[in-house]
């Protein structure tokens, strides 16, 4: 068993179900949970050489591109409707991010 894919593929479903939990209790706590894992997800998958790589990285920024701004409007500005609409598409993005990994895991098994 590969501890590094297992750690890796934890964090980015932890950070998908905190989204989710953020979507379904709108609170900050929620919302800097999900952005915190979204950013762990991120940092280990910088300097992965796996066959999707570079997809899942750019996925990963793009939800930190959206979580972060999201934590801004809610807590910043008060706009708790743009900070779920920047919540949907991180975890549209994380989703993406998941199918990937699956994939991966197919295209990794076929070879051996």
């Amino acid at each position: 068993m590969d501890w590094g894919k297992v750690i890796y593929v934890f964090f980015s479903l932890m950070s998908l179900t905190s989204i989710a939990g953020f979507l379904y209790d709108h609170t900050a706590a929620s919302l800097f949970i999900a952005a915190t894992l979204n950013l762990v997800s991120t940092f280990l998958k910088i300097g992965v050489r796996n066959l999707l790589s570079a997809e899942l990285l750019a996925s990963s920024l793009v939800a930190d591109l959206h979580l972060i701004p999201a934590f801004i409007y809610l807590e910043v500005v008060g706009e708790l409707q743009v900070a779920i609409a920047l919540a949907i598409g991180a975890l549209i993005a994380n989703i993406f991010s998941m199918g990937l990994v699956y994939i991966e895991s197919s295209k990794t098994h076929e070879e051996y």
